[in-house]
């Protein structure tokens, strides 16, 4: 006889508590393989391919595409075993037990599970499979009793950001989680009650009343939301600062020329910048830190691990280039082209989005030549990159048309002064006129 097997949204790891359904790749009905994928979604990181870790038919699907998700909720069920045909909406449910494939802990299957088939099988029964059941709502308690004092059991900032924007008391909720974790779904059935009162025209907030009528209104949720909510807390709680340079950028880019010229592997203009930037970093090691706020220390970080911007379709992610302080031009230039593509294909991976400890933005790209960067929480400082494009320049004592960037550098005040900032930018820009100065520091 068949099992009934439920599987939940796992762990996608990096601490994401939540996930939107973006596409469904199974129906009811389909039968799947162990680690095949059965759902795409959408974290605040990355868009993620979750396999299940059960072969068997699917007998029903929870939430629609758009969906928001908290981790745990069930996203399917499989009928498993023999007559899994003749259990599609049939038999009992099962939690997940030894059997599983175990591959999901980070949303991600074994290699085989691409090529996976899938068909879709009628059940036995003329009786059509049932609609499948949305998660039961956590009603909010009439009258709830305050919890004792001690740690709320919420791990998600996202929740408690919802609870505080409405003043609404963790301690006087009970969580649907594992361990009374409270979820966003709790936080949300808490609002239900109140959202039902009718505000008063004088309570409405002034941007809502303002709006022109047909104004478009776009959630900042997903990937907005998680770059929303990053840039303004790095402007909350970092007091930045801003310096800048321009640079002669002809002997760097003649440098380039002459190493592409040689044969071998290509190396981009990125890949010299973040080779610069390393090599400044560890003469100015202040610059690859963090603050602990709970400590009251600066952390600094023995690795370096750089981050570049890429812009996407899906909006701004920064991929992360591991222990870039190792890295040759070549291995960085392969790795920027690895992480862009896997960034624009939306394949990156939630672990390639996080643990950078320095950031490089390129946003000459855009044509544009300068900018103030805002710091990437909760590194300490960035360097930008404007277009390389030919201006006056005086050079040798002489006027010449040569090849100029803008470099612009933010920083972390807490962690150094004027002097160290203005040091490092002097030396990338240095580096940037006369490459022969980075050969000192290999």
């Amino acid at each position: 006889m068949a099992q009934v097997m439920e599987f939940k949204l796992p762990d996608l790891g990096e601490g994401l508590t939540e996930a939107e359904i973006v596409r469904w790749l199974v129906a009811v009905g389909d039968v799947v393989a162990v680690d095949q994928p059965v759902v795409e979604v959408e974290t605040a990181k990355a868009m993620v391919e979750v396999p299940c870790p059960y072969g068997g038919v699917v007998t029903a699907r929870f939430g629609e595409e758009g969906t928001e998700l908290p981790v745990g909720a069930p996203l399917i069920t499989v009928a498993v075993g023999a007559g899994a045909g003749d259990a599609a909406g049939a038999g009992t449910v099962r939690e997940p037990e030894e059997s599983g494939s175990g591959n999901v802990l980070v949303g991600y299957g074994t290699d085989h599970s691409r090529t996976a088939r899938r068909r879709r099988v009628r059940p036995a029964s003329a009786a059509p499979a049932p609609a499948p059941a949305a998660p039961a709502a956590v009603a909010a308690p009439a009258a709830p009793a305050v919890r004792p004092a001690g740690p709320v059991p919420v791990i998600s900032p996202l929740v408690r950001k919802l609870a505080r924007d409405n003043g609404i008391d963790l301690r006087a909720l009970t969580g649907s989680g594992p361990d009374g974790l409270i979820l966003r779904a709790d936080v949300e059935a808490a609002l239900r009650p109140q959202a039902a009162v009718p505000a008063a025209p004088a309570a409405a907030p002034a941007t809502a009343a303002a709006a022109p009528a047909g104004a478009e209104r776009i959630p900042l949720k997903g990937l907005r939301g998680a770059v929303a909510d990053k840039l303004s807390r790095s402007r909350r709680e970092i007091p930045d600062a801003t310096c800048w340079v321009d640079a002669d950028a002809t002997e760097l880019m003649a440098a380039r020329a002459a190493m592409n010229a040689a044969g071998g592997p290509k190396v981009s203009v990125l890949a010299l910048l973040a080779r610069i930037c390393t090599a400044a970093l560890a003469r100015y090691p202040e610059l690859n830190s963090t603050v602990d706020l709970a400590a009251n220390e600066i952390v600094r970080l023995p690795s370096v691990h750089l981050g570049f911007a890429a812009q996407t379709e899906r909006g701004l992610v920064v991929p992360v280039v591991r222990d870039a302080h190792e890295r040759s031009a070549e291995s960085l230039t392969a790795e920027f082209a690895r992480l862009t593509e896997l960034a624009r294909t939306g394949k990156l991976a939630p672990s390639d989005l996080t643990g950078g400890t320095f950031t490089l933005n390129n946003y000459g790209v855009f044509g544009v030549d300068g900018s103030t960067p805002i710091i990437n929480h909760p590194e300490a400082a960035m360097l930008g990159v404007g277009r390389i494009t030919p201006k006056p320049w005086v050079h040798r004592g002489e006027l010449a048309v040569r090849q100029v960037v803008q470099l612009s550098f933010t920083f972390d005040h807490r962690v150094c002064d004027g002097g160290t900032a203005g040091g490092f930018l002097r030396y990338v820009a240095d580096c940037v006129e006369n490459p022969a100065v980075l050969l000192r520091t290999l």
